[in-house]
């Protein structure tokens, strides 16, 4: 239903593009009209198939509709956006076009030269842009080191550091060798624990176990632990659930666990994803917190940023999440910050400290504008 809802609204605004790019620049029943309309149809036929099919066949088969179909999504974002800019200089030329009296010598008439104009030079933007979004996206994460104060943290634990992934996004793109590069990353770090905020996957443990296989390898000294997000729900989550544990992977399920180091302890919590509820299997913050000592610090593993004024409601004093990707696609992050309230970094909800990573993968487009992958190694000190 969701790649249905995006492909039918994606699939509406081709028609912009469409317009000024084939429509405006052809002439109809010639050869250069039939081949933009094929070409429009088609990339966006393939956009949709790579939306319908990305977490439910083999990836290897997903991959060649995933990285032509969801380049086309960055393209067409970036080629929009330039077009729509370009409104504002065709808008004020059209005194200039006006005045063209008749055609210039070489045959090329203001407003041909305008219109063609536009649709090179948003083009060249688009391709440009996304060019370098991919170099940046397939790149290795950015290791962030977040130091954070948290009032009621014992003394004793101060220093302690987790390394937090999230949204690495395993399916038809990235694989066992991604998975891999970040294991290294987090190792190289030596962390006192480790922390998935969700969307780990977008496929089945059928067709991603050995994407997700070196994650037996994480190393730290209080484990590896695990929220849901809402991609775990698109992707067999009960299997996922199941599966983990054999990676060395704790899934933290409404629930709280103590965490003690050199006789001090604070409580660590994980919540189901916000969307759950539509699984039947909904995030619980009063059942994660129940039983927990008030006078112990509390930091909370949440998938989105949208559950940070709930968790401040029952006394959270930590609260680390994903979801948001930073945007990924820039100025994607102002709807985003719309939606959850945050895009990434650190964030005071009515007194919960938040701290937001941009994610070490990507979701659709492998494509990273203004939003670089992250891993952020979050050290802990009292407030």
């Amino acid at each position: 239903m969701f790649a249905l809802v995006v492909s039918l609204v994606v699939g509406t605004l081709h028609l912009y593009p469409w317009k000024r790019i084939v429509l405006d620049n052809t002439t109809r029943g010639t050869r250069g009209r039939r081949i933009g309309n094929a070409a429009f149809l088609t990339l966006l036929l393939v956009m949709i198939t790579a939306l319908a099919t990305g977490t439910s066949v083999d990836p290897e088969v997903a991959q060649w509709f995933a990285w032509p179909g969801y380049l086309w999504l960055a393209v067409f974002f970036y080629l929009t956006l330039a077009l729509l800019v370009l409104e504002i200089p065709r808008l004020a030329l059209r005194p200039w076009v006006r005045r063209d009296a008749g055609e210039p010598r070489d045959g090329v008439s203001r407003r041909t030269l305008l219109t063609r104009g536009s649709a090179v030079a948003a083009g060249a933007v688009a391709v440009g842009i996304t060019g370098y979004g991919v170099s940046v996206a397939t790149g290795p994460p950015t290791v962030t080191h977040v130091p954070l104060r948290v009032r009621r943290l014992d003394p004793r634990v101060a220093g302690f550091r987790i390394a937090l992934i999230s949204d690495v996004h395993l399916g038809p793109i990235l694989g066992r060798d991604h998975t891999r590069r970040i294991v290294d990353l987090v190792n190289a770090e030596r962390p006192d624990l480790v922390a998935i905020a969700g969307d780990l996957v977008d496929g089945t443990v059928e067709h991603l176990a050995d994407a997700a296989a070196p994650l037996a390898g994480l190393r730290s000294t209080h484990g590896t632990y695990f929220v849901t997000g809402n991609h775990e729900y698109y992707s067999g989550y009960r299997e996922w659930l199941d599966h983990l544990p054999r990676l060395g992977v704790r899934p933290l399920r409404n629930e709280h666990v103590d965490i003690r180091r050199s006789g001090g302890v604070f409580h660590l919590a994980g919540i189901n994803d916000h969307t759950a509820h539509q699984f039947q299997d909904p995030g619980d913050i009063p059942a994660a917190v129940r039983g927990r000592d008030p006078q112990q610090a509390l930091v909370m593993l949440a998938h989105q940023p949208r559950d940070a004024r709930a968790a401040a409601d029952h006394g959270v004093d930590l609260l680390l999440a994903g979801h948001t990707h930073g945007g990924q696609l820039s100025p994607f992050e102002l709807a985003v910050s719309l939606q959850q309230g945050a895009v990434a970094g650190t964030y005071d909800v009515d007194g919960t400290r938040m701290y937001v990573t941009r994610g070490a993968g990507f979701w659709g487009p492998p494509v990273r504008v203004g939003a670089p992958p992250d891993i952020s190694v979050v050290e802990l000190h009292p407030a």
